[in-house]
């Protein structure tokens, strides 16, 4: 396994170009299983997760054709309706095909994502919402079984915004018949990217950001090619993730290719931490911000503080003037990096779902293992803060989300490298 190392502390400076976004453009892939036609996209990140969904939507007949940074996904003539476990099983963002493989084929075989248990578990408002439109599920096997004769509209109310439920409804009811509404829906921006692609094919969709969506059901043969190579959009945690690590070093960094109004709680709280942030339309500049005060927050839905950059926050906050405290509401396993963060001399006490955070006044290199995503980017941010030399394990967590991120971090003067496992 690759591994990196990091020697601390280094001090930030340039600009970094933000990739388009993971969490928009899995579900928009996915999305081209209603097209009877080749749809173009531009600029689709380099990323484990990008190559899993592909390789899935390959699997049942999709084809792919790359042409420097512009990408082909036909499917046109797709050869089966089953996504098996061997790739299923490590990305729960897979279970997405399931409602445009039943709006258009009216049958899918989707493994449970990921070894997810049926259960509390998200997927389950999924299938609640599927069985409203009108499909018969069950679980065999470890699969998903779904079938229906025609996918009908329907009002749907999510008990929690889920935003891969509500991605996957929206799909499914493109091709159902008459219009869904769905209530309590995720409000996050790579629904609205969802929601502009559809659109972009044609699709009637109203409501897209806001808690109410509704959905004008269409026939396949309505869907229009667009002549246009569709760009996701910039990737806001990506984005999160410069931002922090150049107020953690101090430096002068500015960040763009995103739309920053998509991290304003995130830019507010840093903000009232004491960041000096110049915030444009397409871009962030960090400006030498000093070392910043300690603050609370909490996880939560968006517009809320995104669970996805609560680990890189904790990372910061474990070396500014005085104590913080997180409180994580959407996972109830996400602090799975304050033991690591421990290692490096970060000050961290865990009560139930809160993080007492106690800033100190620098953090030392050390051997550090990635257990999730963001929590390896929060490993990284404090190694590049830290004294003396951090090895980080099982970056293939990384390597999930991040196109390319120790290159951009080089780049940005950070001593930063890679050794192949």
């Amino acid at each position: 396994m690759d591994k990196l190392i990091v020697e601390g502390p280094s001090k930030l400076n340039g600009s970094v170009h933000i990739s388009s976004a993971k969490n928009a453009t899995l579900p928009i892939l996915v999305a081209t299983l209603l097209c009877p036609y080749p749809v173009k996209f531009v600029d689709i990140p380099e990323l484990m997760d990008v190559s899993t969904i592909l390789k899935i939507l390959q699997s049942m007949g999709l084809k792919i054709t790359k042409n420097g940074n512009e990408l082909i996904a036909d499917a046109s003539n797709l050869e089966n309706q089953h996504a098996d476990y061997s790739l299923v099983k490590t990305m729960r963002a897979s279970v997405l095909v399931l409602g445009p493989l039943l709006a258009r084929y009216g049958v899918a075989s989707v493994s449970l994502p990921g070894g997810c248990a049926i259960g509390a578990r998200p997927v389950d408002i999924h299938l609640m919402g599927m069985e409203k439109l009108g499909a018969e599920i069950h679980i065999e096997n470890g699969y998903i079984k779904a079938k229906c004769e025609k996918l009908k509209g329907a009002t749907i109310t999510l008990p929690f915004p889920s935003v891969g439920a509500t991605e996957n409804l929206m799909m499914a009811a493109v091709l159902a018949e008459g219009n869904t509404i769905i209530e309590n829906a995720a409000m996050e921006p790579e629904i609205d990217d969802l929601a502009d692609f559809l659109i972009a094919q044609g699709v009637k969709i109203e409501g897209a950001g806001t808690s109410r969506m509704i959905i004008h059901g269409m026939d396949i043969k309505a869907l229009k090619p667009n002549p246009k190579s569709y760009r996701v959009i910039g990737d806001r945690i990506e984005a999160a993730t410069f931002i922090i690590a150049a107020i953690m070093s101090g430096g002068d960094v500015r960040v763009e290719g995103f739309i920053p109004k998509h991290l304003t709680y995130v830019l507010e709280t840093l903000t009232k931490m004491g960041a000096k942030l110049e915030i444009g339309t397409d871009f962030v500049h960090i400006k030498n911000s000093p070392r910043l005060k300690g603050a609370a927050l909490e996880t939560a839905p968006y517009p809320g503080f995104p669970t996805d950059v609560q680990a890189q926050m904790m990372a910061l906050m474990s070396i500014v003037n005085g104590d913080s405290i997180v409180t994580e509401t959407i996972f109830e396993n996400r602090f799975m990096h304050v033991p690591e963060m421990g290692r490096m001399g970060a000050k961290v006490t865990l009560k139930g779902n809160s993080a007492l955070i106690e800033g100190v006044e620098t953090l030392s290199g050390a051997p550090v293992m990635c257990t999730d995503l963001r929590a390896s980017a929060a490993l990284i941010l404090c190694a590049l803060v830290a004294q003396g030399e951090s090895e980080i394990q099982r970056v293939y967590h990384l390597d999930r989300g991040y196109e390319k991120i120790d290159e951009k971090l080089t780049k940005l003067g950070a001593k930063i490298r890679r050794v192949k496992g």
